[in-house]
């Protein structure tokens, strides 16, 4: 598998990624999560990606819950997630934004979810037009 360097991070991550938008929720419990985990390791990926939103929080918590029983040690792999989208949707500052309180709770969340202490990317997963970026 070939590397590349991302970004500026120092990082070296495989040029494919492992994906979780419809590969973990309702599709795909742990037992067979962890068997798509390892075939994708075992081919040489070591960048994984999540999103709070991906199946209401449950793919990131199935990916950790998978990664946890692997017992992979945590700098052999490169973690991404996304917020945005929430998953308390019934809240006004929750949802669908990228103010400073949904963003310290999402990020939370994300690692409580993953059984992480940190996750090397955090993407936003599209823009906020009523959050200024500065």
């Amino acid at each position: 598998m070939p590397y590349r360097r991302l970004g500026r991070s120092g990082l070296k991550v495989s040029v494919l990624s492992f994906g979780s938008w419809v590969t973990f929720g309702d599709q795909v419990d742990t037992a067979l999560a962890k068997e798509c985990l390892t075939a994708a390791r075992d081919a040489g990926v070591n960048f994984f990606d999540n999103a709070e939103a991906y199946a209401g929080g449950q793919s990131e918590q199935i990916m950790g819950d998978a990664i946890a029983e692997l017992a992979w040690e945590r700098y052999s792999y490169v973690i991404s997630t996304k917020i945005f989208w929430g998953i308390h949707k019934d809240t006004v500052n929750m949802a669908n934004t990228l103010n400073r309180k949904y963003l310290m709770q999402a990020i939370d969340g994300s690692l409580e979810r993953m059984g992480l202490d940190f996750v090397d990317l955090l993407y936003c997963h599209r823009a906020d037009p009523e959050t200024p970026i500065e």
